[in-house]
């Protein structure tokens, strides 16, 4: 990690509003914003299609929370293009490290079957990106966090871009002034994932 890139100074950036991508080379990392961002609601707001439904009642899949979070963020940065460089995998790797950047996990025995990438600072869930490699294994993944989100009193769950997959779980945008002062009250949580 390059040190002008050290652990707080990433906390910092994040509590800001601010999110760290490499760009499409892959060579530089850098920090971003953005004037609408994406949440997903903790309330009751927060749904999902009803086939859905029948997979959660199967039991198919176990969560848990950082049982390989390396694997988690290899699968998430696994794709054609993808913005999570070596450098910021480096990154999220430090950050988890010293209990800031966590994965939520669904298992299928003990196949990896899906996960959520994401920085947690006071009662905001900052996610960075999924990825399944078991069908509706990250979908899942997103019922049970939400639910875990909730459990433990989180306030804010950002999920910073809009995709149609987001918008099924009923994910909505708002400005980015509207976002600065939901974290800044998120912030002044002591919320824990694990």
């Amino acid at each position: 990690m390059s040190s002008q890139l050290d652990v707080a100074s990433i906390i910092h950036g994040y509590a800001q509003g601010y999110f760290l991508m490499a760009d499409e080379a892959g060579d530089d990392l850098g920090w971003y914003s953005s004037r609408q961002r994406t949440l997903i609601p903790l309330d009751d707001r927060f749904r999902y299609p009803k086939s859905l439904q029948r997979v959660l009642n199967q039991e198919r899949f176990t969560v848990a929370v950082n049982r390989d979070f390396a694997s988690v963020v290899a699968g998430c940065a696994d794709r054609e293009t993808t913005w999570i460089s070596e450098e910021l995998k480096t990154v999220y790797w430090s950050l988890h490290q010293e209990g800031w950047a966590h994965s939520f996990e669904t298992w299928q025995g003990d196949k990896l079957a899906g996960g959520i990438l994401g920085i947690v600072i006071g009662g905001a869930f900052i996610g960075e990106s999924m990825f399944f490699q078991i069908p509706d294994g990250s979908k899942v993944a997103m019922v049970k966090l939400v639910e875990h989100l909730r459990d433990r009193q989180f306030t804010l769950f950002d999920a910073q871009m809009m995709n149609p997959h987001l918008e099924r779980f009923g994910a909505y945008v708002i400005d980015n002034r509207q976002y600065k002062d939901l974290l800044r009250q998120a912030l002044q949580q002591r919320c824990t994932l694990a």
